[in-house]
Protein backbone atom coordinates (compact mmCIF):
# COMPACT_ATOMS: atom_id res chain seq x y z
CA UNK A 1 0.00 0.00 0.00
CA UNK A 2 1.22 3.37 -0.67
CA UNK A 3 0.71 6.61 1.05
CA UNK A 4 -2.16 7.45 -0.76
CA UNK A 5 -4.15 4.28 -0.41
CA UNK A 6 -3.28 4.41 3.53
CA UNK A 7 -3.94 8.35 3.81
CA UNK A 8 -7.71 7.34 2.43
CA UNK A 9 -8.42 4.90 4.87
CA UNK A 10 -8.27 7.56 7.47
CA UNK A 11 -9.71 10.05 5.71
CA UNK A 12 -13.48 11.02 6.44
CA UNK A 13 -16.25 11.91 3.85
CA UNK A 14 -15.81 15.48 5.35
CA UNK A 15 -11.88 15.72 4.18
CA UNK A 16 -10.59 15.50 7.54
CA UNK A 17 -8.03 13.02 8.88
CA UNK A 18 -8.42 10.84 11.75
CA UNK A 19 -6.83 8.04 13.08
CA UNK A 20 -7.39 6.28 16.57
CA UNK A 21 -5.63 2.48 17.83
CA UNK A 22 -6.53 0.77 21.67
CA UNK A 23 -4.51 1.84 23.95
CA UNK A 24 -5.81 -0.46 26.37
CA UNK A 25 -6.28 -4.30 26.32
CA UNK A 26 -9.62 -5.45 24.70
CA UNK A 27 -12.13 -7.03 27.32
CA UNK A 28 -14.80 -8.41 25.22
CA UNK A 29 -18.28 -9.34 26.33
CA UNK A 30 -21.24 -10.45 23.63
CA UNK A 31 -25.10 -10.69 24.06
CA UNK A 32 -27.98 -11.80 22.42
CA UNK A 33 -26.05 -14.59 21.07
CA UNK A 34 -25.11 -17.97 22.62
CA UNK A 35 -21.69 -18.99 24.38
CA UNK A 36 -20.60 -20.67 21.25
CA UNK A 37 -20.60 -16.90 18.96
CA UNK A 38 -18.87 -15.49 21.89
CA UNK A 39 -16.22 -17.72 21.95
CA UNK A 40 -15.85 -17.25 17.66
CA UNK A 41 -15.68 -13.46 18.97
CA UNK A 42 -12.52 -13.85 21.21
CA UNK A 43 -10.93 -16.59 18.73
CA UNK A 44 -11.61 -13.71 16.22
CA UNK A 45 -10.14 -10.69 17.98
CA UNK A 46 -6.96 -13.12 19.29
CA UNK A 47 -6.23 -13.37 15.72
CA UNK A 48 -6.84 -9.76 14.92
CA UNK A 49 -4.98 -8.70 18.00
CA UNK A 50 -1.85 -11.26 17.12
CA UNK A 51 -1.28 -10.16 13.60
CA UNK A 52 -1.43 -6.23 14.84
CA UNK A 53 1.07 -6.75 18.19
CA UNK A 54 -2.02 -5.66 20.64
CA UNK A 55 -3.32 -7.63 23.33
CA UNK A 56 -6.48 -8.63 25.25
CA UNK A 57 -7.84 -9.07 28.80
CA UNK A 58 -10.30 -10.62 30.73
CA UNK A 59 -11.44 -7.43 32.11
CA UNK A 60 -10.59 -3.74 31.80
CA UNK A 61 -9.84 -2.05 35.30
CA UNK A 62 -11.88 0.91 34.72
CA UNK A 63 -15.14 -0.50 32.71
CA UNK A 64 -15.41 -4.36 33.41
CA UNK A 65 -15.60 -5.12 29.51
CA UNK A 66 -14.31 -2.65 27.05
CA UNK A 67 -15.51 -4.56 23.76
CA UNK A 68 -19.39 -4.69 23.81
CA UNK A 69 -20.82 -6.50 20.94
CA UNK A 70 -24.96 -6.23 20.88
CA UNK A 71 -26.97 -9.06 18.24
CA UNK A 72 -30.59 -8.44 18.03
CA UNK A 73 -33.43 -8.36 15.15
CA UNK A 74 -34.68 -5.38 15.39
CA UNK A 75 -33.41 -1.37 16.71
CA UNK A 76 -35.99 -1.33 19.01
CA UNK A 77 -34.62 -3.90 20.93
CA UNK A 78 -31.81 -1.18 22.37
CA UNK A 79 -33.55 0.84 24.60
CA UNK A 80 -34.82 -1.76 26.52
CA UNK A 81 -31.44 -3.10 27.43
CA UNK A 82 -30.90 -2.12 30.89
CA UNK A 83 -28.42 0.67 31.80
CA UNK A 84 -27.55 0.85 28.28
CA UNK A 85 -28.82 4.42 27.96
CA UNK A 86 -25.90 5.46 30.38
CA UNK A 87 -23.40 4.00 28.14
CA UNK A 88 -24.50 5.24 24.93
CA UNK A 89 -25.89 9.24 25.25
CA UNK A 90 -28.97 10.23 23.21
CA UNK A 91 -29.51 6.33 22.65
CA UNK A 92 -33.01 6.94 21.81
CA UNK A 93 -32.60 9.75 18.61
CA UNK A 94 -29.29 7.23 17.42
CA UNK A 95 -31.99 4.38 17.38
CA UNK A 96 -34.34 6.04 15.63
CA UNK A 97 -32.22 7.45 12.86
CA UNK A 98 -30.61 3.87 12.20
CA UNK A 99 -34.38 2.66 11.70
CA UNK A 100 -35.08 5.36 9.44
CA UNK A 101 -31.54 4.62 7.49
CA UNK A 102 -32.29 1.07 7.66
CA UNK A 103 -29.24 0.09 9.14
CA UNK A 104 -28.31 -2.87 9.98
CA UNK A 105 -24.52 -2.33 11.85
CA UNK A 106 -23.54 0.16 13.97
CA UNK A 107 -20.50 1.31 15.94
CA UNK A 108 -19.45 3.83 18.60
CA UNK A 109 -16.06 4.48 19.47
CA UNK A 110 -15.10 6.18 23.03
CA UNK A 111 -11.43 7.42 24.05
CA UNK A 112 -9.03 8.33 26.12
CA UNK A 113 -7.79 11.48 27.46
CA UNK A 114 -4.94 11.24 24.83
CA UNK A 115 -7.28 10.31 21.92
CA UNK A 116 -6.65 6.22 22.14
CA UNK A 117 -9.75 4.13 21.75
CA UNK A 118 -10.77 2.73 25.20
CA UNK A 119 -13.82 1.23 24.19
CA UNK A 120 -15.99 -0.21 21.58
CA UNK A 121 -19.40 -0.73 21.01
CA UNK A 122 -20.64 -2.38 18.33
CA UNK A 123 -24.79 -2.88 17.19
CA UNK A 124 -25.21 -5.86 14.66
CA UNK A 125 -29.01 -6.22 13.51
CA UNK A 126 -29.49 -9.67 12.05
CA UNK A 127 -31.06 -8.77 8.59
CA UNK A 128 -31.25 -11.11 6.27
CA UNK A 129 -28.35 -10.02 4.59
CA UNK A 130 -26.16 -10.70 8.22
CA UNK A 131 -28.10 -13.79 8.87
CA UNK A 132 -27.11 -14.91 5.07
CA UNK A 133 -23.25 -14.07 6.44
CA UNK A 134 -21.59 -17.39 8.47
CA UNK A 135 -20.53 -16.05 11.82
CA UNK A 136 -17.05 -16.63 11.52
CA UNK A 137 -16.55 -14.12 8.57
CA UNK A 138 -18.84 -11.56 10.49
CA UNK A 139 -17.13 -11.65 13.31
CA UNK A 140 -13.89 -11.14 11.71
CA UNK A 141 -15.24 -8.05 9.70
CA UNK A 142 -16.61 -6.40 12.72
CA UNK A 143 -13.39 -7.13 14.93
CA UNK A 144 -11.27 -5.74 11.81
CA UNK A 145 -13.25 -2.17 11.60
CA UNK A 146 -12.86 -1.67 15.61
CA UNK A 147 -9.50 -2.27 15.70
CA UNK A 148 -8.66 1.18 14.60
CA UNK A 149 -10.78 4.15 13.93
CA UNK A 150 -10.84 4.07 10.31
CA UNK A 151 -12.81 6.93 7.76
CA UNK A 152 -16.24 6.53 7.16
CA UNK A 153 -16.10 5.63 3.61
CA UNK A 154 -13.12 3.02 4.21
CA UNK A 155 -14.01 -0.16 2.62
CA UNK A 156 -17.05 0.35 0.54
CA UNK A 157 -15.20 -0.44 -2.83
CA UNK A 158 -12.64 -2.97 -1.13
CA UNK A 159 -13.24 -5.29 1.75
CA UNK A 160 -10.78 -5.84 4.31
CA UNK A 161 -11.16 -9.19 3.99
CA UNK A 162 -9.75 -11.82 1.38
CA UNK A 163 -11.25 -15.50 0.15
CA UNK A 164 -8.01 -17.98 0.50
CA UNK A 165 -9.50 -21.11 -0.57
CA UNK A 166 -12.42 -22.31 1.81
CA UNK A 167 -10.88 -19.65 4.75
CA UNK A 168 -11.85 -16.15 4.62
CA UNK A 169 -8.69 -14.00 6.24
CA UNK A 170 -7.29 -10.66 6.94
CA UNK A 171 -6.15 -9.31 3.74
CA UNK A 172 -1.69 -9.34 4.09
CA UNK A 173 -1.55 -5.46 3.68
CA UNK A 174 -4.26 -5.03 5.69
CA UNK A 175 -2.58 -7.07 8.53
CA UNK A 176 0.80 -5.13 8.01
CA UNK A 177 -0.83 -1.48 8.35
CA UNK A 178 -2.81 -3.13 11.75
CA UNK A 179 1.28 -3.98 13.21
CA UNK A 180 2.89 -0.42 11.97
CA UNK A 181 -0.58 1.22 13.52
CA UNK A 182 0.16 -0.57 16.48
CA UNK A 183 4.31 -0.44 16.45
CA UNK A 184 4.65 1.54 20.34
CA UNK A 185 6.95 4.30 17.98
CA UNK A 186 3.62 5.40 16.60
CA UNK A 187 1.35 7.60 17.83
CA UNK A 188 -2.40 6.42 19.85
CA UNK A 189 -4.16 9.17 17.79
CA UNK A 190 -3.56 11.26 14.74
CA UNK A 191 -5.47 14.14 12.99
CA UNK A 192 -2.36 14.96 10.65
CA UNK A 193 -2.69 13.22 7.09
CA UNK A 194 1.52 13.13 7.99
CA UNK A 195 0.56 10.52 10.05
CA UNK A 196 -0.35 8.12 6.86
CA UNK A 197 3.67 9.05 5.82
CA UNK A 198 4.88 7.55 9.21
CA UNK A 199 2.35 4.19 8.25
CA UNK A 200 3.75 3.94 5.23
CA UNK A 201 7.41 3.94 5.99
CA UNK A 202 6.71 1.52 9.12
CA UNK A 203 4.79 -0.75 6.48
CA UNK A 204 7.95 -0.85 4.17
CA UNK A 205 10.50 -1.75 7.62
CA UNK A 206 7.75 -5.14 8.35
CA UNK A 207 7.89 -6.15 4.60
Amino acid sequence: MDTTQIEKLFTRADGSYAFARWGRPIAPIAFGVEEETLTIIKGGLEAVCLAAGHHMAETDPELGSNFMVFFFRDWDELPAVKDLDRMIPDLVPLVERLKAADANQYRIFRFDEDGAIKACFVFLRMDEHLSAVSADVLVLSQVVQSMVLWSDTAFQDSSALAVVGDKTILKPEISTLLRAAYDPVMPGAASDASHALRLAARMGQLN
